[in-house]
Protein backbone atom coordinates (compact mmCIF):
# COMPACT_ATOMS: atom_id res chain seq x y z
CA UNK A 1 0.00 0.00 0.00
CA UNK A 2 1.59 3.55 -0.82
CA UNK A 3 0.13 6.72 -0.88
CA UNK A 4 1.50 9.84 -2.56
CA UNK A 5 0.01 13.16 -1.99
CA UNK A 6 1.35 16.15 -3.68
CA UNK A 7 -0.17 19.52 -5.34
CA UNK A 8 1.11 21.94 -2.43
CA UNK A 9 2.49 24.53 -2.85
CA UNK A 10 3.05 28.54 -1.80
CA UNK A 11 0.11 30.63 -2.63
CA UNK A 12 -1.38 33.81 -1.23
CA UNK A 13 -4.59 34.25 0.27
CA UNK A 14 -7.61 33.78 -2.00
CA UNK A 15 -6.06 31.49 -4.38
CA UNK A 16 -7.07 27.89 -5.21
CA UNK A 17 -5.48 24.38 -5.15
CA UNK A 18 -5.69 21.25 -5.84
CA UNK A 19 -4.35 18.63 -3.80
CA UNK A 20 -3.76 14.94 -4.97
CA UNK A 21 -3.82 11.69 -3.48
CA UNK A 22 -2.21 8.52 -5.65
CA UNK A 23 -2.30 5.23 -4.40
CA UNK A 24 -0.95 1.92 -5.23
CA UNK A 25 -1.35 -1.61 -4.07
CA UNK A 26 -4.96 -1.57 -3.50
CA UNK A 27 -8.34 -1.21 -5.36
CA UNK A 28 -9.09 1.92 -4.41
CA UNK A 29 -12.82 1.80 -5.17
CA UNK A 30 -12.95 -0.45 -2.10
CA UNK A 31 -11.44 2.03 0.17
CA UNK A 32 -11.96 5.25 1.85
CA UNK A 33 -9.45 8.43 1.38
CA UNK A 34 -9.50 11.15 4.29
CA UNK A 35 -7.64 14.02 4.12
CA UNK A 36 -5.41 15.44 7.53
CA UNK A 37 -3.22 18.50 8.11
CA UNK A 38 -1.03 19.51 10.72
CA UNK A 39 0.25 23.16 11.55
CA UNK A 40 3.59 24.39 13.37
CA UNK A 41 2.86 23.57 17.27
CA UNK A 42 -0.72 21.91 16.30
CA UNK A 43 -2.26 18.45 16.24
CA UNK A 44 -2.92 16.92 13.38
CA UNK A 45 -6.84 17.58 12.40
CA UNK A 46 -9.54 16.09 9.92
CA UNK A 47 -10.03 17.80 6.74
CA UNK A 48 -12.03 15.96 4.46
CA UNK A 49 -13.11 12.59 3.75
CA UNK A 50 -14.60 9.90 1.19
CA UNK A 51 -15.68 6.87 1.03
CA UNK A 52 -16.20 4.14 -1.15
CA UNK A 53 -19.33 5.18 -1.88
CA UNK A 54 -18.67 8.57 -2.67
CA UNK A 55 -20.10 10.36 0.15
CA UNK A 56 -17.91 12.94 1.93
CA UNK A 57 -17.26 14.72 5.20
CA UNK A 58 -16.14 17.92 5.47
CA UNK A 59 -14.54 19.63 8.50
CA UNK A 60 -16.00 23.48 9.33
CA UNK A 61 -13.16 24.97 8.81
CA UNK A 62 -12.80 24.09 5.22
CA UNK A 63 -16.91 23.61 4.70
CA UNK A 64 -17.75 25.64 1.19
CA UNK A 65 -14.00 26.00 0.64
CA UNK A 66 -12.73 22.74 -0.16
CA UNK A 67 -14.18 20.14 -2.40
CA UNK A 68 -13.27 16.04 -2.22
CA UNK A 69 -12.90 13.65 -5.21
CA UNK A 70 -11.94 10.61 -5.91
CA UNK A 71 -11.28 9.22 -9.78
CA UNK A 72 -11.00 4.93 -8.92
CA UNK A 73 -9.44 4.57 -12.55
CA UNK A 74 -6.63 6.70 -12.02
CA UNK A 75 -6.15 5.29 -8.69
CA UNK A 76 -6.12 8.96 -7.28
CA UNK A 77 -8.34 11.35 -4.78
CA UNK A 78 -8.44 14.82 -5.29
CA UNK A 79 -9.04 17.76 -2.65
CA UNK A 80 -9.99 21.49 -4.11
CA UNK A 81 -8.75 23.89 -1.96
CA UNK A 82 -10.61 27.41 -2.62
CA UNK A 83 -10.77 30.68 -1.43
CA UNK A 84 -7.19 29.47 0.77
CA UNK A 85 -6.34 31.70 3.90
CA UNK A 86 -3.23 31.66 6.02
CA UNK A 87 -4.98 29.39 8.22
CA UNK A 88 -5.05 27.03 5.82
CA UNK A 89 -0.85 26.70 6.16
CA UNK A 90 -0.06 23.18 7.28
CA UNK A 91 1.38 19.78 6.04
CA UNK A 92 -1.46 17.75 4.52
CA UNK A 93 -1.94 14.37 4.48
CA UNK A 94 -3.98 11.23 2.86
CA UNK A 95 -4.99 8.35 4.15
CA UNK A 96 -6.64 5.36 3.17
CA UNK A 97 -8.68 2.76 5.18
CA UNK A 98 -11.23 0.35 4.05
CA UNK A 99 -14.85 1.36 3.07
CA UNK A 100 -16.32 3.74 5.43
CA UNK A 101 -14.72 7.48 5.58
CA UNK A 102 -13.42 8.48 9.39
CA UNK A 103 -13.53 11.85 11.22
CA UNK A 104 -10.71 10.58 13.04
CA UNK A 105 -7.22 9.80 12.01
CA UNK A 106 -7.98 6.10 12.60
CA UNK A 107 -7.46 4.90 9.03
CA UNK A 108 -4.43 2.06 8.04
CA UNK A 109 -2.11 3.70 5.90
CA UNK A 110 -0.62 7.37 5.54
CA UNK A 111 0.92 8.90 2.70
CA UNK A 112 3.71 11.46 2.69
CA UNK A 113 3.13 14.92 3.15
CA UNK A 114 2.38 17.99 0.73
CA UNK A 115 2.95 21.74 2.21
CA UNK A 116 0.82 24.04 2.00
CA UNK A 117 1.79 27.87 2.56
CA UNK A 118 -0.81 30.44 2.09
CA UNK A 119 0.24 34.26 2.76
CA UNK A 120 -1.37 37.23 3.65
Amino acid sequence: VQLQASGGGLVQTGASLRLSCTTSGFPLEHYAIGWFRQAPGKEREFVSAINYEGNTYYADSVLGRCRISRDNAKNTAYLQMNNLNPQDTAVYYCATRPLIALMTPHYNDWGQETQVTVSS
